[in-house]
């Protein structure tokens, strides 16, 4: 390799470390260990990233309120670009229970519920910035575009992988059922 490339190179590594060093958290420690603690359990672990996602749109709609805060424009993108993370990564979840067989019709209700409400907040976070200053409009656009797009995306996979769900367990249980009974004879 020559040197002109070798530097590029160390460029490169240099740049994604610094890019490293400056990502923030979207969980805060405490959140980080009661989902570390709920790795096995559906249930508890979408619905700790429900919760967690629907603080962060809390978060969001403080600072939109609160035209005189401080560092009021950097809390509304931290809180939009938490909530976009933590969405994620509850998809994420919800794939891997899913792709792992388990049976999750109880843990996807509430995490439907929020869907229902996460879009339906952004929603309104996007009429008022409409309402405002183009300029506000124009800070948030690209990110409360992305949050309702996951949101609008996440709830058509998780309403279909519920009723897909439903169906496989329900003959599941079904023949379960019919084998119990040939071996009852």
């Amino acid at each position: 390799m020559n040197r002109l490339g070798a530097a590029v190179c160390l460029l490169l590594i240099a740049s994604t470390a610094i890019a490293q060093a400056n990502k923030r958290e979207a969980l805060s420690d405490l959140e980080i260990e009661k989902v570390r603690d709920s790795a096995m359990l559906p249930d508890v672990r979408l619905k700790l990233y429900t919760e967690f996602a629907r603080a962060r749109l809390g978060i969001l709609q403080q600072a939109r309120a609160d035209a005189k805060a401080e560092d009021r424009e950097a809390k509304m993108r931290d809180a939009l670009q938490d909530f976009i993370a933590i969405y994620d990564e509850l998809d994420d979840n919800v794939d891997t229970f899913a792709d792992r067989g388990d049976d999750i019709r109880g843990a996807l209700k509430p995490v439907i519920e929020g869907d229902t409400e996460f879009g339906s907040k952004l929603r309104a976070f996007q009429t008022s910035l409409a309402a405002g200053p183009r300029a506000d409009a124009e800070k948030f656009d690209f990110l409360a575009n992305t949050a309702l797009l996951a949101v609008d995306d996440g709830a058509k996979d998780h309403r279909d992988l519920l009723a897909e769900q439903e169906v496989k367990f329900k003959n599941r249980k079904a023949a379960v059922h019919k084998e119990e009974k040939q071996h009852g004879e």
